[in-house]
């Protein structure tokens, strides 16, 4: 059945309300998600953590938010995402809420996982959101709707006032209410998704698993996975680690640190919208080429060493500004990376978007963690970058030649997609 079929019947203004309101409920769950950010810094303080206990601390909540997205994408395909989402945001919530209880890092730790339910509500969004639109507009919708990563920034900014008026645990308690609030709202005011609801009027009978996973064994998902580590799991590894790593290099107060790393999680977020319409345009593969090359040269200049005295070295300013750039091309390649899912496996967006996602989400987990270790190791700050380098020159070697064997192969791409 056609899109023009399945959506004839949907008003005019559903699509846009169903992204808009999608897009405001996952900045407050990516807000949500990357807490730890903020509050584990006082926390660390609190309980005399290494720095490895604390990239832990920070990426635990990641691990679930990851490990739980291709769950929640097969539920969305199977149950609606007005249902799926609704449930993992008051899910999510009750976690938060109960996080300002734990007074032992065992305790955080079991409640970050809770917390990280927030971060799968990505893999809702992406199935929920891309059958309201035609093909050659699912890059700009998805785009606008991960441009809620910009939850990331709003936590950096508000929370650490937060904290200095009434403590870490008032801002567990105030973004779990306001997830509540949410979750409220998003179930009154939405419908579903157009897929489900011709799957239901039909009668058709959810996909197998094996069917659902069938696509998981293309290579190919697998390298859209790999940019996607870097993209988005770069993203949040850094969302999370910067305002450790300015304090911890630079002598930034928590509140500056909190500042300044909005400077990179701010584009990071917004522009993804940019990228979706980029790829809509000229291509998922040259916005990629792009963002590869660009964030290879970013993350080499950051592995530099800090000027922390009247030595060479890089200068606050000059970090501020190409962690500004470096976020700006990330952006463009999350969306870049989510604009081949629907036009290669639109029957398994949930599976394949889930996986993507997960992969992803696995980078913000593991990446932090593989800071604070390269950290004590080496006694190096900006080993973080260096690791980073590495990651995305292996993206853009393994994408040059998978782009060279197609060509080479003459193979027939999507148009829409071209990668």
């Amino acid at each position: 059945m056609s899109f023009s079929e399945k959506t004839q019947s949907i008003p005019t203004n559903e699509p846009a309300k169903a992204l808009w309101i999608s897009t405001t409920a996952f900045t407050i769950c990516f807000a949500v998600w990357t807490i730890f950010a903020i509050i584990g810094v006082r926390i660390k303080q609190e309980l005399g953590l290494t720095e490895a206990q604390f990239g832990l601390l920070v990426g635990t909540p990641v691990l679930t938010g990851s490990l739980i997205r291709i769950v929640l994408g097969i539920w969305t395909s199977r149950y609606g995402g007005r249902l799926v989402y609704t449930l993992t945001m008051l899910a999510a919530a009750l976690a938060t809420f109960l996080l300002s209880y734990a007074t032992t890092y065992t305790e955080m730790l079991i409640a970050g996982l809770g917390v990280g339910l927030a971060g799968g509500s990505f893999a809702v969004g992406v199935a929920y959101v891309s059958p309201f639109f035609p093909p050659e507009k699912q890059g700009t919708a998805l785009g606008i709707f991960g441009a809620g990563n910009v939850g990331a920034a709003v936590t950096k900014f508000a929370a650490p006032f937060v904290l200095v008026a009434w403590g870490w645990q008032a801002v567990a308690e105030i973004w779990a209410l306001a997830l509540v609030a949410m979750a409220v709202i998003f179930w009154f005011t939405t419908t579903d998704d157009p897929a489900f609801r011709d799957r239901r009027k039909r009668g058709v009978a959810p996909k197998s698993l094996r069917q659902e996973f069938a696509p998981l064994k293309n290579v190919q998902v697998w390298r859209f996975s790999l940019y996607y580590f870097f993209a988005f799991g770069g993203f949040v590894a850094l969302s999370l680690w910067l305002p450790r790593y300015l304090v911890g290099i630079y002598g930034f107060d928590l509140a500056t640190a909190g500042m300044i790393a909005a400077a990179y999680s701010i584009p990071g977020s917004i522009f993804r919208a940019f990228g979706g319409m980029l790829s809509d345009k000229k291509g998922a593969r040259s916005v990629m080429y792009w963002m590869l090359v660009v964030s290879a040269v970013a993350t080499l200049i950051l592995s530099l060493p800090a000027a922390t005295g009247t030595g060479f070295g890089i200068t606050p300013a000059i970090f501020i500004a190409v962690t500004f750039v470096l976020g700006f091309f990330m952006s463009l390649g999350k969306a870049a990376v989510f604009k081949h899912i629907p036009a290669y496996y639109p029957d398994s967006v949930g599976a394949v978007g889930g996986i993507v996602g997960m992969v992803g989400g696995l980078g913000g987990f593991v990446l932090p963690i593989a800071f604070g270790l390269l950290k004590d190791i080496t006694g190096l700050w900006t080993s973080c970058f260096m690791l980073l380098f590495v990651v995305v020159a292996v993206s853009l070697v393994w994408m040059h030649l998978s782009v060279r064997q197609i060509d080479r192969q003459k193979l027939s791409t999507p148009a829409v997609a071209a990668a």
